[in-house]
């Protein structure tokens, strides 16, 4: 068993993710994690059809047409192409079960291989799209073929529309009742969002080309062309800064949903043999893989054997309740012992924060 504690049960202005200590009775439950079920493969390889097939398209289109913007546009279906693959080998990572190796599974494969993507996106995408705009800006040249252009973002947009239906859809399934940009937060599943991110982003680039495009030809102005490989290259980059910040979290370890944590809180409470359920640490290991520290207080004159049997029961109802919690570890704990650690470790947090030794 194992000490765990909640983040909301922390003292202001500290940011304790909790702590793990005590000995190893009763043995956690564990069990392969869920096969990741949020965000459905489907949703990975239609982006994954589309973007293949309009990268080549642009990449052709490009070379006709000697525009800019369409290289970038090309360039940017060919990042995404490369991490729909980088997604889908980080599920398939994902779903290995635990071994002695690795005893907690390999859930956070996910969240690695997203977190690659996020880069990718920086590195290859943006990096690309700003560079071939600024050396259009200077060294302009004349496009040709315009009406190429035209035919192959009008269908482009309509294969991205096309994936990005089916990437909202799955995201709304799962988001429940929050807003968008609180469901984009609080998201434990990085495939969802970040289909849904790179088709948007694809979208408003399209808008961008074709913008630049008509601005070049309407004022016989290459300029302008260079200028929307630039904002190109922009939407990337805010794009990459905002994927790698949610995967950054979930990579390094956030806890679980509010209502998870609530939910083991108070199936501990209800044992008759549970005096006090102190707190709870969550970590999200994987989309669907949630290891859980219970910190209890149990009533006065239990034998060893009750409280095995005590344990027994909450393990099985917090495993009939929540599919996705993996791994439990519970310690017998009095609410003065659990508040005393939860001041030493947060003063301990806060003396690192201010540098001290």
């Amino acid at each position: 068993m194992s000490v765990g504690q909640d983040r909301n049960h922390l003292p202001e202005g500290t940011a304790l993710a909790g702590e793990l200590r005590g000995s190893a009775l009763p043995p956690p439950f564990d069990r392969p994690p869920v096969s990741p079920r949020i965000a459905p493969r489907r949703v990975v390889y239609a982006a994954l059809a589309g973007n293949l097939v309009i990268a080549l398209v642009k990449l052709v289109a490009a070379a006709l047409t000697s525009s800019s913007a369409m290289l970038s546009e090309a360039v940017h279906s060919l990042v995404d192409t490369i991490n729909e693959l980088l997604l889908l080998h980080g599920l398939k990572r994902a779903e290995k079960g635990p071994d002695t190796g690795h005893p907690l599974g390999y859930g956070r494969e996910l969240y690695f291989w997203s977190f690659i993507v996020a880069l990718v996106v920086f590195a290859l995408g943006a990096s690309v799209s700003l560079y071939e705009g600024i050396d259009h800006l200077r060294h302009p040249r004349p496009m040709e073929r315009p009406l190429l252009n035209y035919v192959v973002l009008a269908a482009s947009f309509m294969c991205e529309a096309a994936s990005w239906s089916v990437s909202l859809k799955a995201f709304r399934s799962g988001k429940g009742s929050l807003g968008y940009i609180g469901a984009f937060r609080a998201s434990k599943d990085p495939i969802t969002f970040i289909v849904l991110f790179e088709d948007s982003a694809a979208m408003v680039g399209l808008v961008i080309a074709a913008v630049g495009i008509t601005c070049a030809l309407a004022f016989h102005q290459p300029l302008y062309d260079g200028v929307a490989s630039i904002g190109i290259g922009l939407v990337l980059a805010v794009s990459s800064i905002l994927l790698a910040r949610e995967t950054k979290g979930l990579l390094i370890g956030e806890s679980a949903l509010p209502l998870v944590r609530e939910s083991i809180l108070r199936i501990a409470t209800e044992d008759r043999d549970v005096n006090r359920a102190n707190g709870v640490l969550t970590v999200q290991m994987g989309p669907n893989q949630v290891l859980a520290a219970l910190s209890a207080e149990f009533q006065d004159g239990l034998t060893t054997q009750q409280i095995e049997l005590c344990v027994s029961r909450i393990e099985a109802a917090i495993k009939d309740a929540h599919l996705e919690v993996t791994t439990l570890f519970i310690k017998p704990q009095t609410a003065e012992t659990w508040r005393r650690r939860i001041a030493e470790v947060a003063a301990l947090q806060v003396d690192a924060g201010e540098g001290k030794p």
